[in-house]
């Protein structure tokens, strides 16, 4: 069975528009049950404009309500941003930074009080980390007494409204054998099985029933001519930008160079101007 490769921007934005297929991804990613998504009224997008082309940096927000464990619900902000470069981490710092600001992340208790959403950060990435090389990191945060080091177990609104979960996918680390649940749902990503750039194969039987969703939304996605169109387009621009960066590296590197020839040069006119004091001192005492 062939997909459309979810790597490329285009297929993602197209799989995560369908809503339980969304909600089927993100509840396994956050070990959460989802009873409720929707798109968040801030969701936005970023232009990139170049001499002859405009790339569009899309991420997605939403808005989610979350069935606890113990009972009851919570509602959050979902934050997705995806890259295959390592270079795009301040854009997830600034995009972070906007969630944070925007006055609109709230929600109302039951006296009409605003709070603030708290936020969860789902990152997946196209390039490996330095010093791990798991598919999936979890990144939770845990109350600890300050000065005994005991673990509480309660959770503060003044807390949960300023710091947050993250979740880090390594699309590379995605390999088989899987060992889990989530990591054989992710494997939809698995760029080990691509046929081509744009196409993944799969056997559809080792899926269990329940996700069959996102790889059915996936095989229309490889039908649809505007999405593979799509596709061929972000790889004319990311050629593009790859060879800017070719070219900005290779003059970096000759500034660099140009500047190790100048100090070169400089300690060794000031080691002429001291031969010379010397020589001027010498005949001055003989």
């Amino acid at each position: 069975m062939r997909i459309a490769n979810p790597i490329y921007d285009v297929v993602f934005k197209y799989l995560m528009e369908d809503r339980e297929s969304a909600i089927l991804l993100l509840s396994e990613i956050i070990g959460e049950e989802i009873v409720e998504l929707a798109f968040h009224p801030q969701e936005s997008t970023a232009e990139i404009s170049g001499p002859t082309r405009c790339i569009t940096v899309y991420r997605l927000d939403f808005a989610a309500k979350i069935k606890l464990k113990e009972g009851g619900y919570r509602k959050v902000i979902i934050e997705i941003q995806k890259a295959k470069f390592s270079t795009d981490i301040m854009r997830f710092r600034r995009y972070l930074g906007e969630q944070y600001r925007n006055r609109e992340n709230v929600w109302h208790d039951e006296d009409g009080n605003r709070k603030a959403l708290p936020i969860i950060s789902i990152y997946f990435l196209g390039h490996r980390l330095r010093s791990s090389d798991r598919a999936v990191i979890k990144v939770q945060r845990e109350y600890y007494d300050g000065v005994t080091g005991e673990q509480l177990s309660c959770r503060e609104e003044f807390i949960e409204s300023l710091t947050h979960d993250s979740f880090v996918v390594q699309i590379p680390s995605l390999q088989q054998p899987y060992r889990s649940r989530l990591e054989q749902l992710l494997s939809i990503f698995d760029q080990h099985r691509k046929v081509s750039d744009h196409i993944l194969e799969i056997n559809e039987d080792d899926y269990p029933e329940e996700y069959g969703q996102l790889v059915r939304r996936l095989i229309r996605a490889a039908a649809e001519k505007q999405v593979m169109d799509t596709m061929d387009a972000e790889d004319d621009i990311l050629e593009e930008l790859e060879n800017m960066e070719r070219t900005i590296e290779k003059k970096d590197k000759t500034i660099k160079e140009h500047r190790e020839k100048l100090e070169e040069n400089k300690k060794e006119l000031e080691e002429k101007d001291r031969i010379i004091r010397e020589l001027m001192e010498k005949m001055k005492n003989q």
